[in-house]
């Protein structure tokens, strides 16, 4: 481990963090509002620590990060974009504690979109900006952002790519990582631009329409409102959303490709494919049970809020238009079991994601074949390439790592007070990524009510999803801190 090149390269990322803050500070300053210092002082404090990490990273050589320096600059950057992130709202007294003040950051930082806010309108508007603006760099990830500007730091970042890019097999789409990061933050900031368009020609004022598009893109889920999306009964914003959320929760490698004149590059995706019946047949059944049980009056209401609710979950963002904790009771479990599921590798979404699902369940029929036919040789390929043993041990041992981290912090939860569906939806939900959950902290609540204890737990939830637990449980192994 070479601590002064993990300092040099955190010096950047903090200092990312808090220049941002400027973008909302605007909105204070034309609003003459008191949230001007607290957003002030948050970068200041943000510039003290980016300097004071550049010193201490000041004569690292140049050369390519080695892979313990990666997992330990990725995990670390989100624990302090937190930190830093969390004092305008201590300061300003949107929270009362910096606990509250670093589970709202984390929450929006890893896109989670679970609050601890229970009068959100009650903020000014650069706080509510500064909230969302942390999903949107958060969602494509202050890591990748990063790579486009680390030759400044003369270190490669192919080895931090690899940590961060969401995905079991993490490709770059062009020679240059930055190069890739630049692309892949053009094709993020495209569809951005469209799907505010789209919001403001619905007639959705600007601060708005930012605000929900940030949420929107980066499958987080905050919204300025109290009551989400759900508070302007509009169907025209719900569909733009529901149509950029299934945009966000697909491989944004294949949009660029798409963008360079490949139409055909999203449906010869095996993966892609794969997400997208999921998403059919499950809005088709939520919509299905929703009419029948009488929850609402006709089947293109039923579709309305049934495609929106699940496509949110799928793609972990948690907006919401409807109390789903209301719904008959087959429709929850399916949205419980939908919070594991996830969309595309290398998207902005949280879960196991679609790749793994699909490898999982190839892996179990050659298993099961090979039972048959033990003499046999049987191999598990996804878009017509057989993948390599340790791709298969790869995705089957984070499948166990995050049902028993889930599992794990739903017990914590259990213990620290909430009741068994709060315990295990919260648990479930944090992991994903996700946001609003079911019982106590279901889309009518928040996790105000959560014990301080558990509002650690699930933070460090959050970070494990978004990091895809392997970045995170590095830090733990003796070894990642040797020389």
């Amino acid at each position: 481990m070479r601590p002064a090149v993990v300092a040099k390269i955190l010096s950047l990322l903090c200092a990312i963090v808090s220049l941002f803050m400027a973008f909302p500070a605007l909105w204070s300053l034309a609003d003459g509002s008191s949230d001007l210092f607290p957003l002030l002082a948050g970068m200041g404090t943000g510039l003290g620590v980016s300097a004071l990490l550049f010193a201490a990273g000041f004569k690292a050589k140049a050369g390519d990060l080695g892979v313990r320096e990666a997992f330990a600059v990725v995990s670390l950057s989100w624990v302090l974009a937190s930190a830093i992130g969390g004092i305008p709202y201590l300061l300003y007294g949107t929270v009362p504690t910096y606990t509250e003040a670093f589970f709202e950051a984390m929450s929006g930082f890893t896109t989670t979109g679970a609050t601890v806010l229970t009068d959100i309108q009650s903020n000014p508007r650069g706080i509510l900006f500064w909230r969302d603006l942390t999903q949107w760099l958060g969602g494509m990830g202050i890591i990748v952002l990063s790579l486009a500007v680390l030759p400044f730091l003369k270190v490669g970042g192919m080895q931090l790519y690899k940590a961060e890019v969401p995905s079991p097999m993490p490709e770059k789409i062009t020679p240059r990582v930055h190069q890739t990061a630049l692309l892949l933050w053009g094709v993020y900031l495209l569809l951005s631009l469209l799907q505010a368009s789209a919001l403001l020609l619905g007639g959705m004022n600007l601060f708005e329409a930012l605000t929900h598009t940030f949420g929107t893109m980066a499958t987080g889920g905050f919204s300025p409102l109290n009551r989400s999306i759900g508070q302007y009964g509009n169907a025209y914003f719900e569909w733009v959303i529901t149509l950029f959320m299934f945009l966000a929760g697909t491989n944004f490698a294949l949009h660029f490709l798409a963008l360079r004149g490949d139409l055909g590059a999203w449906w010869r995706n095996e993966e892609f494919r794969f997400y997208v019946k999921l998403l059919a047949l499950s809005v088709l059944v939520a919509a299905a049970f929703l009419f029948s049980s009488g929850t609402y009056g006709s089947f293109s209401d039923s579709i309305r809020y049934g495609a929106f609710q699940v496509v949110s979950i799928v793609t972990t963002t948690g907006f919401v238009t409807a109390d789903f904790g209301l719904w008959p009771n087959f429709l929850q479990f399916l949205l419980l079991l939908l919070m594991f599921a996830g969309g595309c590798a290398g998207s902005t979404v949280g879960g196991i994601k679609s790749m793994r699902i699909m490898v999982l369940g190839k892996h179990v029929k050659t298993e099961l074949q090979r039972l048959l036919h033990p003499k046999a040789i049987f191999t598990v390929r996804v878009g017509g390439k057989v993948l390599e043993r340790e791709v298969i041990s790869s995705v089957t041992a984070f499948f166990v790592m995050y049902i028993g981290l889930f599992a794990l912090a739903a017990l914590v939860m259990a213990a620290l007070g909430l009741d068994v569906l709060s315990a295990i939806a919260s648990a479930a939900a944090a992991i994903g990524n996700i946001g609003p959950a079911l019982g106590s902290v279901g889309p009518s609540s928040n996790y105000a009510h959560v014990p301080a204890a558990g509002k650690w737990v699930l933070s460090f939830c959050m970070l494990l999803g978004r990091l895809e637990i392997y970045t995170v449980m590095m830090l733990f192994l003796p070894g990642t801190w040797k020389r």
